[in-house]
């Protein structure tokens, strides 16, 4: 993984930063792991905006990946490392010994040819997936469960990592990518080594209209609307605003909005640093 500076040919090149995409090795994904996603534009199903600034994009295809990692013991073969329009990380064509192939998300570090597995007795190598009761302490790893069976819902994204720290009890001290230490139980699985694409905050994207290619649409500051759209609008001139908030109200920078009974507090050991 690599990144290029382009020269500056036109306005929209001369601060652009892009991946050089070299680890890809198809430009086509799987047919039968792929289908078609229909936009909302922010709108519900009586065609009225819920959600600003959401419209336009670039025609996607939803790659299904497998997070669940469940086919234990059968060691699966990478045939291709593919770009996924869908998240920020690479992604790998996995094909199994019994035929079935899958799309995982890819690993910093995995080659095509190399061999995978997943469940109990496989190695701590990059690519496997093991329970957190045996991986090694210190070890770095990615695509972590929150409870047994569910599939990964932590450190996806690219170049995100955790830590596996000790164990207490049923349970395992992990160290997030947010710095925050909290315990999951090891019956979860987790994958060896750090996610793709690891240079992916370097980039720059050079130009708004690339925001609009992947359905962004221009954002309004709230300094700069009316008092009745906005608790920061209004004033003569250009008005700072006053106090940073949201448009319900809601203080925007210290206030914390964390349930003070929210039941996953019990499982934090360390808040992450401000």
């Amino acid at each position: 993984m690599a990144l290029k500076k382009l020269k500056p040919t036109t306005p929209g090149q001369r601060f652009k930063v892009a991946s050089t995409f070299e680890e890809i090795t198809a430009s086509k994904p799987e047919k039968s792991l792929t289908f078609g996603v229909k936009k909302s534009g922010g709108r519900n199903n009586q065609g009225k905006m819920t959600m600003r600034y959401i419209g336009g994009g670039h025609k996607k295809l939803y790659r299904l990946i497998d997070f669940r990692r469940e086919k234990d013991t059968i060691p699966a073969v990478v045939k291709t490392i593919e770009y996924d329009p869908n998240r920020t990380a690479r992604i790998a064509l996995v094909a199994y010994a019994d035929g079935e192939k899958r799309y995982i998300v890819c690993p910093h570090g995995l080659k095509v040819g190399q061999t995978i597995m997943s469940g109990i007795g496989a190695a701590p190598e990059i690519g496997n997936t093991l329970l957190l009761s045996e991986i090694p302490f210190g070890t770095i790893i990615h695509n972590i469960e929150l409870n047994p069976g569910q599939g990964a819902k932590m450190a996806r994204s690219a170049g995100s990592h955790a830590q596996l720290m000790s164990r207490d009890g049923k349970y395992a001290v992990i160290k997030m990518p947010s710095g925050e230490t909290r315990m999951i139980l090891q019956a979860c699985r987790a994958t060896i080594g750090m996610v793709s694409n690891i240079e992916h905050n370097l980039e720059i994207s050079g130009k708004a209209g690339r925001s609009r290619w992947l359905g962004r649409r221009p954002r309004t500051r709230g300094v700069v609307m009316n008092p009745v759209d906005h608790p920061m609008g209004g004033g003569e001139g250009r008005a700072s605003g006053g106090q940073p908030r949201s448009r319900k109200g809601i203080p925007s920078k210290g206030y914390k909005t964390r349930a003070p009974k929210k039941h996953s507090s019990k499982y934090i050991v360390d808040r992450r640093k401000k």
